[in-house]
């Protein structure tokens, strides 16, 4: 009888349990959240800077300039919007992991709370997204404020732009998370000139992926970029007109990187927790 009670009694212990980490779960998640929200100016000039620059350059003064014809604003500002999503998405997790392990130690803090060392690191990676969604969704008004009437645009898709943006800011948001338990504080800069640098060029933000072809060779190189696909998603999405890939290999891309990058970023933090 007393072994019968304890089989009873098992299922109850472990959903108590469950229920105690999704509860310590959502409680840093709220606590990310309103740490980001009383830094919402820094941390939207921080991310948004850079792409609300390459709208006002190349989506505004440019085009009123004659340098580049009306028909460029329509390809790149889905790219712009992929930009902001990614900077945001990989500097709201690296930059706080690279300080927190660094000389903060905080992580030391979450690490002593009830719930497994992966639900931590999960924790941080779901802040990251939310933090790329609220840039991305930050960044569409003022482009389009800033460059005006915007040729073959469309918000009906509203669906596939949800999409990408999910899959693009886990995916980011998971590579941040890799970037920012291996490498060490003082190398952190070169994060910035030998893995964004080259990504934010080469990946189809500011130009199409089709636009490639008279280079045939760059044209499949840059598949490794993840950014390509967030970049081309977008397109797909906002401004089908505009020749882009097939929205089908852009959602299953994205799939397959947010995994790899999510598998890669949950081992470092462990590693790196543990060590």
């Amino acid at each position: 009888m007393t072994t019968a009670v304890a089989a009873r009694s098992e299922p109850a212990v472990r959903t108590n349990h469950q229920v105690r980490a999704w509860s310590v779960f959502l409680a840093l998640l709220r606590r990310d959240l309103r740490v980001a929200r009383k830094e919402l100016v820094f941390f939207l000039i921080r991310t948004t800077m850079q792409p609300l620059l390459f709208l006002i350059v190349f989506g505004y003064l440019l085009p009123k300039m004659s340098f580049l014809g009306k028909g460029y604003q329509t390809a790149l500002l889905p790219g712009i919007l992929a930009v902001s999503l990614s900077l945001s998405a990989i500097q709201s997790v690296a930059l706080p992991m690279v300080q927190d392990f660094g000389w903060t130690k905080e992580i030391e803090d979450r690490l002593l709370a009830p719930v497994s060392t992966q639900l931590v690191a999960a924790e941080k990676i779901i802040a990251g997204v939310l933090q790329g969604m609220i840039a991305a969704a930050f960044v569409l008004p003022i482009a389009r404020l800033v460059m005006g009437p915007i040729p073959d645009l469309t918000l009906s898709h509203g669906g596939e732009v949800l999409l990408i943006v999910l899959l693009g800011s886990l995916a980011f948001s998971s590579l941040g998370m890799w970037l920012g338990t291996a490498i060490a504080p003082q190398q952190i800069g070169l994060m910035f000139s030998v893995i964004i640098a080259p990504m934010l060029f080469f990946g189809c933000a500011y130009y199409p992926w089709r636009g490639l072809d008279v280079v045939p060779v760059l044209k499949y190189v840059v598949l490794i970029n993840p950014m390509v696909y967030v970049s081309e998603g977008m397109r797909a999405a906002l401004t089908p007109a505009v020749p882009h890939m097939p929205f089908s290999i852009v959602a299953i891309a994205l799939i397959i990187v947010a995994s790899g990058f999510w598998t890669l970023g949950m081992r470092s933090f462990y590693k790196r927790a543990i060590g």
